[in-house]
């Protein structure tokens, strides 16, 4: 494999929403190569420290050597932010950080089978150790459910027609490869000139239920808050709607002064204090200098919450 190289996005409003500081203690709860660790490590010299994991061994590895000049000051771990509670205690962070999505190393490695861009197996496991792969979760899901992934997890109109078409497709060969799936997805949704290819909406969707994303943010919002202090921050990198629209709600729901059921019924509220507040309603996104250096960052926005 090349070498794992990761451009973080949003880094200088990273440090500005959580305000690293000497003696601070942070958290990323996805190192990828080190980019938000190392400029929070630097911006809390000489005696903050970070406490970071990744569901990628290979991210983990480049974020070991990445921060390697700040020895003493950081713990890496291979691992999902889901699990940031188990190890990190209470009520002890600054800050927490969590990037979301796919990382450019898998994008751009076709081994790893996130992209159609080059032919590849269907991998797409952010933890290679994890048994389930793309390819399996194919082959193996009846047409109704894959077209109930498509569409919840990619907003892909013509979800139920290109379920039906891989499972036609598999009756005579199974599903391995990126470009198979791609060529597949086309046939069935033709491009007509639109910008972004037919298939995007589907290997967004097929990542997602792959590696139970929806699950691991909402597991990893409620430990980050879980671990953070009084005063501490939470800044979260969203890159496409599902996502935001989970923060969203998240941030919604505990920065209210009431427990409710779902649906929210004002009579059966249960009065609580807020748990966390909003910086700023807005999200925050690229400016134009970062657009520009770095395309990939265009649909990236962070939102910020502070807990009380």
């Amino acid at each position: 494999m090349p070498a794992y190289f990761h451009k973080s996005v949003l880094t200088t409003e990273i440090l500005a929403a959580l305000r690293p500081r000497a003696g601070g203690r942070y958290a990323d709860g996805t190192v990828g190569g080190g980019g938000h660790a190392a400029a929070l490590l630097r911006a809390s010299a000489p005696t903050g420290t970070l406490l970071g994991c990744d569901r990628d061994g290979a991210a983990v590895k480049a974020a070991r050597e990445r921060l390697a000049e700040f020895e003493g000051r950081f713990d890496i771990r291979q691992g999902s932010f889901a699990d940031l509670d188990r190890w990190i205690e209470a009520g002890s962070c600054d800050g927490v950080v969590l990037d979301l999505g796919v990382s450019s190393p898998q994008l751009d490695w076709p081994e790893r089978g996130f992209s159609f861009q080059s032919d590849g197996p269907l991998d797409m496991r952010m933890d290679p150790a994890q048994e389930l792969t793309a390819a399996a979760l194919l082959n193996q899901t009846g047409a109704e459910d894959l077209a109930k992934i498509f569409w919840e997890f990619g907003g892909e109109a013509n979800s139920r027609r290109i379920a039906r078409a891989i499972e036609r497709e598999r009756e005579t060969r199974p599903l391995l490869r990126t470009r198979q799936l791609a060529e597949l997805i086309e046939r069935v949704s033709p491009r007509g000139g639109r910008r972004i290819h037919p298939a995007t909406k589907v290997f967004q969707a097929l990542r997602i239920a792959v590696n139970d994303e929806t699950g691991h943010l909402q597991r990893g919002l409620e430990a980050a808050v879980k671990i953070l202090k009084p005063g501490g921050r939470l800044a979260a990198i969203s890159f496409h709607g599902l996502e935001d629209r989970m923060l969203k709600k998240f941030g919604g729901r505990m920065s209210r002064d009431y427990e409710a059921d779902e649906p929210d019924v004002p009579e059966l509220r249960r009065p609580r204090p807020a748990i966390l507040r909003w910086v700023g309603r807005k999200a925050i996104v690229p400016g134009a200098a970062e657009l520009s250096e770095n395309p990939r960052s265009r649909s990236a926005q962070c939102r910020v919450l502070e807990k009380l």
